[in-house]
């Protein structure tokens, strides 16, 4: 039984790491969270220790690093975005492996201080890239590397995840601390492309606001049109009528990849992936970063093939 540490328990993500701890038979034995809301704690670990100091979280996790059989294995890392960074160095520092939640960090040379730190402690990141081990997805992947490699696959993305008023008045608004809508909401769909279809070779930005986002996108298998929004009056039509808030769909060569169930056990999946020696770490991460990183910094233009949604 591996002991845990989880920083960050009262977000949305928070339950699906504590459920990966509990699932793949180990112990979290400390929490941290400025917000006391994380009653959810008792349905997972009632007896785990609870922290809104990260001194007096700190300083537990030094003591029980002091006392030898007691040492913490994994920090889980479920803060917001911008202290992703932080929080992993404390977790190496501490002596443990880190396990991080999506984006990794905001900027990809903030990958290369990890990696310093990696060889320093001896400690390792682990990051949850949960959509490379979805079922659907490693069978599209597995066709595409046996199909013809010159073949070019015309590809379309479409995200809509609705959120109310909230979200630009929190942290997640906050294009400093989330990085914006492609940063906070698209990372792991633009992972899964490169995941999917190999290098990236072109990266234009066609619609960039707080709520929305569009572009093109050309790998060396695939062209890629994209489209991420928080606005419930994107879902189309036929799934809003029916009360569906959230719309996920990707097309290749027209035909619909169905991965929109699933979602729910990629944690405790990569969580057994990461157990066995198998996890995904920091370099793994480098060409979705610089994907998000180029998009959150770029103009936008014209070029490249437009989303059939953006002429709605």
């Amino acid at each position: 039984m591996k002991k845990f540490a989880l920083v960050g328990a009262a977000g949305y993500i928070a339950p699906r790491h504590m459920k990966a701890i509990k699932d793949t038979g180990n112990n979290l034995v400390a929490a941290l969270d400025p917000n006391d809301s994380v009653g959810i704690i008792d349905s997972y670990f009632p007896n785990a220790h609870f922290f809104t100091e990260f001194e007096r979280f700190d300083r537990h996790l030094d003591k029980l690093r002091r006392e030898k059989k007691e040492q913490v294995d994994f920090v889980s890392i479920c803060s917001p975005n911008y202290l992703h960074d932080s929080h992993m160095r404390f977790a190496l520092r501490s002596g443990a492996d880190a396990i991080c939640e999506k984006p990794l960090v905001l900027n990809p040379w903030t990958i290369d201080g990890l990696l310093d730190m990696e060889k320093d402690t001896g400690q390792t990141v682990h990051t949850i890239l949960q959509l490379r081990v979805h079922p659907s997805i490693v069978r599209l992947r597995d066709e595409i590397q046996n199909s013809d490699p010159s073949k070019k696959f015309d590809v379309d993305l479409s995200y809509v995840t609705s959120r109310g008023n909230w979200y630009l008045q929190s942290w997640k608004g906050n294009i400093d601390k989330s990085g914006g809508i492609s940063t906070n909401i698209g990372v792991h769909f633009y992972d899964m492309l490169h995941f999917l279809f190999g290098k990236l070779q072109q990266n234009h930005v066609h619609l960039n606001d707080q709520t929305k986002a569009a572009g093109f996108l050309e790998y060396e298998r695939a062209r890629v049109r994209w489209y991420l929004s928080l606005d419930e009056q994107d879902v189309p039509k036929v799934h809003r009528d029916e009360g569906q808030r959230t719309y996920r769909s990707i097309t290749v060569d027209g035909k619909e990849i169905e991965f929109s169930g699933g979602f729910t056990d990629l944690h405790t999946r990569s969580y057994e992936e990461i157990l066995a020696g198998r996890g995904f770490g920091l370099e793994e991460n480098r060409v979705a970063i610089e994907t998000v990183s180029s998009i959150r910094n770029s103009s936008v233009v014209s070029l490249g093939e437009k989303h059939p949604f953006l002429g709605q």
